[in-house]
C-alpha cells in the first residue's frame, strides 16, 4: 500500500499533484502588522491518477435486476478481455444469470471471467481498478467490498439518479483507455470508520476486556444512521465529541455522514451540501423535537461517540450505508471516525465540474425561471431624480382632465 499524506491507496496507483504552481497562497496576519503566517491551499483539480504499473485486473460491478444494463455490460466485458487482454472479475451471481446467455458475445468469454462471492472471497490486492455500471448503489457496494484500501473506481451512469456516476457509456472505449493511460482526475471520497462497542466489552480505562475484535467494524461511504426503529417514542441519544458530551438528541434519530453523503439522506433532512474534497463530518438530526437543533459540521479528525441515553424509553437502531441494520442497546456505543482508506473516484472532467454538474442534473440545484429584464418603456430609472410617485399621479390626473 502507498501512503499519501493521511490516506492509504493500493500499490499500483497513487495520487499525484500535477499543478503545484497553481496553489493559492493565503496570508493570515498574526502578532502585529509585520508578522505573517503563511499556508497554502491545494487546488483540488491538481489531484490526478498515475499508475506505478500497468493495470492488469479489473472488477466490473453491474446493477442487478435491470435489463437495460445487460447489453452495455456484455460490450464492456467482451472488449476488456478480447481487446485489452485484462483479467475481469465479476460477482458469482452474474454467471448464474441465464438472461446473459442470449448474448453471443458473452458466451464466447464466459469461461474467461473470474468470479467472487461477497463475504466469502477476499479481493484485497487482487484488483487494480473497478468499473461500476448502474446507479450510485453500485459505487456504495464497491466501497463495501473493500474494507481497507480501494482501487480507483470508474462509474458509468446507467441507473436512475447517478449523482456519483459521472461517465456516459456512449464512447466507453475512449474513456477507459484514458483511465488506463493515467489521464484522469481523482476525487478522494472520505469514508467513516464505524465501530459498535457492546456493553461490558470495555473496562474502566476504555480498554477492551476480551481482546476480541468488535463484532461490527465497518467503513461507510455515505452515512451511518441512528434511528428509533419501530418504537413510537422519541429517540433519546447522547452525542459525544472526543469524549466531551455535546448534546442530547431527541427526535427520530441522527445522521452522521461524509461530505459525499451530505447530498444523500442528510440533504433530505435539511443539511448543507459539502464538496467531497472538504475534510469534514456532517452531523444532522432527523426531525428533532427542537426548533433550534440545526445540522453541524465538525472536523474530520474527531471521534464521535453515540449512545442510548440511560433514561431513554427505548433502544435505537443503526444502519451503515443502508445495510447491516442492528439494534443499539442501553450501554452500547457507536464510535465514528474518519478512515484513512478513502474511495478514489475517477472524474469524467475534474473535481469541481463533476460535482456541480451532478448538483444541476440530479438535484436541480438553484433551478428557476430567469427574471425578465425591465422594458425600457416602464423603466423608471430613466426618470429624473425629482420625479416622485405623487408627480406621476398628478400627471395622470391632468391627462384625464384634458
Amino acid at each position: 500500500m502507498v501512503a499519501n499524506g493521511d490516506i492509504v491507496l493500493p500499490e499500483r496507483c497513487a495520487v499525484i499533484d500535477s499543478c503545484e504552481h497553481d496553489e493559492k497562497m493565503v496570508v493570515n496576519r498574526t502578532w502585529g502588522p509585520k508578522f505573517y503566517q503563511y499556508r497554502t491551499i491545494q487546488d483540488p483539480a491538481s489531484q490526478r491518477l498515475t499508475w506505478y504499473k500497468p493495470p492488469l485486473t479489473v472488477l466490473v460491478v453491474k446493477k442487478v435486476k435491470d435489463a437495460s444494463v445487460y447489453s452495455p455490460f456484455v460490450q464492456l466485458v467482451h472488449w476488456l478481455i478480447e481487446e485489452k487482454r485484462m483479467v475481469v472479475f465479476v460477482e458469482a451471481s452474474v454467471m448464474d444469470d441465464t438472461y446473459l446467455d442470449q448474448f453471443s458475445n458473452f458466451t464466447t468469454i464466459k469461461d474467461k471471467l473470474m468470479t467472487f462471492r461477497d463475504g466469502k472471497d477476499d479481493l484485497t490486492d487482487k484488483i487494480d481498478f473497478i468499473i461500476c455500471m448502474g446507479g450510485d448503489g453500485t459505487l456504495l457496494y464497491a466501497s463495501l467490498l473493500f474494507q481497507q484500501s480501494v482501487p480507483p473506481v470508474m462509474a458509468f451512469h446507467l441507473g436512475s439518479l447517478g449523482f456519483l456516476t459521472p461517465f456516459r457509456f456512449d464512447n466507453f472505449q475512449e474513456q477507459v483507455n484514458n483511465v488506463l493511460e493515467g489521464n484522469a482526475a481523482l476525487t478522494l471520497r472520505s469514508r467513516l470508520r464505524c465501530i459498535i462497542i457492546r456493553k461490558g466489552e470495555l473496562d474502566d480505562n476504555g480498554k477492551n476486556k476480551t481482546e476480541r475484535k468488535p463484532s461490527t467494524n465497518l467503513l461507510v461511504l455515505n452515512e451511518v444512521v441512528v434511528d428509533r426503529g419501530p418504537s413510537p417514542y422519541l429517540s433519546n441519544i447522547d452525542l459525544f465529541l472526543d469524549g466531551k458530551h455535546i448534546t442530547n438528541v431527541q427526535g427520530d434519530g441522527l445522521i452522521v455522514s461524509t461530505p459525499t453523503g451530505s447530498t444523500a439522506y442528510a440533504v433530505a433532512a435539511g443539511a448543507s451540501m459539502i464538496h467531497p474534497s472538504v475534510p469534514a463530518i456532517m452531523v444532522t438530526p432527523i426531525c428533532p423535537h427542537s426548533l433550534s437543533f440545526r445540522p453541524i459540521v465538525v472536523p474530520a479528525g474527531v471521534e464521535l461517540k453515540i449512545s442510548v441515553s440511560p433514561d431513554s424509553r427505548n433502544t435505537s437502531w443503526v444502519s451503515f450505508d443502508g445495510r447491516n441494520r442492528q439494534e443499539l442497546l442501553h450501554g452500547d456505543s457507536l464510535r465514528v471516525t474518519t478512515s484513512i482508506y478513502p474511495v478514489p473516484s475517477i472524474c469524467a472532467q475534474d473535481q469541481i465540474s463533476d460535482w456541480f454538474d451532478s448538483l444541476a442534473e440530479c438535484l436541480h440545484w438553484n433551478v428557476r425561471k430567469r427574471q425578465k429584464h425591465l422594458d425600457e418603456l416602464t423603466d423608471l430609472t430613466h426618470s429624473s431624480s425629482n420625479d416622485t410617485l405623487d408627480s406621476l399621479e398628478q400627471a395622470e390626473l391632468l391627462e384625464k382632465d384634458g
